[in-house]
């Protein structure tokens, strides 16, 4: 993301750490030196021949430089002064070589290495999930603790008896999660019910707004008859947005909005309920991922670095829903591609829709994406403003119209929508057969051993550190 290439102001900097900055200017005279001397400073063939149209021409060296227009590139000079740099996913690597840093990645190859993230098991399933743990060192034994790759060993151990007394132990953590929303929240969610999760960073690549939408569908489906045959569902949100992130707070207003709306409506809350938790921390994290049926990890394909919540909820046994982007790809790769429901447009189609994407095209063409997407505008929700001109108005406006600083939907949830909302309903079909949808949670769990970050601290203590 853009926002994580920090570039700071040179007049800030002077003001407030001037002999920082000077060291600053000194490395950044050194790097221009010796770009400057392998070649970099001289026009590229592509920039000689934008300067016979009268372009002003482009080197390599001006894309690299620490100090440019006006600011410090604090991404640029971390690059420049490591000795390595490492994506925290295979596809985040390989977007840093191919488009972030790309510059950088032909300059030093050698320094660019994949590190993929990962989560302790030891509290994200010993501590958490007392009642799994027990039931898979009761399978193969406590090796699990210190060596999560053992866990491949389940696969073999698993029967009919072995996935219903798992069922059982996913019904005991809905239930108790459904106690503990119920006393913090006050909202009652029934453990019977199918629990669809999505908790993280309220940000608006993660699309949250997305499963908003596709909840607004599903509402609409149910209330007309299209869903007799519907699995009963929670809806579950946590995030946190950052403090001046007006639009992250003014989807999760609009998400409260449609809790309120299909909470107290009797005509479907018999079927779903929708509950944004309050102050979702670590905490809160604890009792709600080892509850999860299917966790929500669905970013616009090329966003999402890595993500971490996704192997919380695989190794606690859940299904992924998801796009194929960050850890999801390889948590799909090792538990397999039909355990998981994966969706939506790739990297690939994503960079050729960046050239020439016209979301209000696709909204004008599906008339329940037209609805739903209107609900921000139609005066069914208060943003505490006039209708039509407040938070959520803007929110429409972003995805129809773009704004100063981006083109219209560049999450592209217009593109994905209709697919993401069958996927969801395909989901909620295959939930109906018990065993067979454990199964796939249990597959889940036995192949989670690569997201452990003893792993991944390992890696970097033999490969980066040279620990011996």
């Amino acid at each position: 993301m853009q926002e994580a290439l920090e570039k700071w102001s040179i007049d800030l900097m002077t003001s407030i750490i001037p002999n920082v900055y000077n060291i600053i200017v000194r490395i950044n005279d050194k790097l221009v030196g010796e770009l400057t001397a392998k070649g970099y400073a001289e026009p590229t063939e592509e920039a000689k021949k934008a300067a016979k149209k009268g372009e002003a021409p482009k080197t390599k060296l001006d894309n690299m430089r620490i100090i440019d227009n006006g600011v410090v590139h604090m991404a640029r000079m971390a690059t420049y002064a490591s000795s390595y740099v490492n994506g925290v996913a295979a596809i985040h690597t390989q977007i840093l070589k191919d488009d972030t840093l790309k510059e950088w990645y032909e300059l030093y190859p050698e320094r660019f290495q994949n590190k993929t993230n990962g989560v302790t098991q030891r509290r994200w399933l010993g501590l958490c999930n007392p009642e799994l743990s027990e039931f898979i060192t009761d399978l193969i034994g406590k090796k699990w603790v210190r060596n999560l790759d053992d866990l491949k060993r389940l696969e073999k151990k698993i029967g009919n008896e072995q996935i219903d007394k798992f069922n059982g132990i996913k019904y005991l953590k809905k239930k108790q999660l459904s106690e503990f929303i119920q006393k913090h929240d006050h909202v009652y969610i029934d453990p019977d019910f199918m629990f669809d999760i999505q908790v993280k960073r309220l940000h608006e690549y993660k699309r949250q707004l997305m499963n908003a939408f596709s909840i607004m569908a599903i509402y609409f489906r149910l209330k007309e008859g299209k869903l007799p045959n519907f699995t009963p569902t929670a809806f579950i949100f946590g995030a946190k947005a950052a403090p001046g992130y007006r639009r992250a707070k003014a989807i999760i207003k609009y998400i409260n909005e449609i809790a309120n709306l299909v909470n107290n409506d009797p005509d479907v809350n018999n079927k779903m309920k929708v509950v944004f938790v309050s102050n979702y921390n670590v905490s809160y994290a604890e009792k709600i991922i080892p509850a999860a049926d299917i966790h929500e990890q669905i970013s616009t394909a090329g966003t999402e670095a890595s993500g971490t919540s996704n192997m919380k909820f695989m190794i606690n046994g859940a299904v992924t829903i998801g796009t194929w982007d960050g850890a999801n790809i390889e948590i799909a790769e090792n538990a397999g591609v039909e355990n998981e429901y994966i969706f939506g447009a790739r990297v690939e189609e994503i960079n050729e829709l960046k050239k020439n994407y016209d979301p209000k095209k696709l909204y004008e063409s599906n008339d329940e994406m037209k609805r739903v997407i209107d609900t921000l505008i139609d005066g069914r929700f208060s943003d505490g403003g006039k209708t039509g001109e407040g938070s959520f108005a803007e929110l429409h406006d972003s995805l129809l119209k773009g704004a100063p600083w981006h083109p219209a939907d560049h999450y592209f949830i217009l593109r994905d929508l209709p697919e993401y909302i069958e996927t969801k309903i395909r989901v909620n079909n295959d939930y109906k057969d018990r065993r067979g949808f454990a199964w796939k949670c249990l597959m889940n769990t036995a192949h989670s051993g690569q997201f452990s970050s003893d792993r991944t601290i390992l890696q970097y203590a033999t490969e980066l550190w040279k620990v011996k």
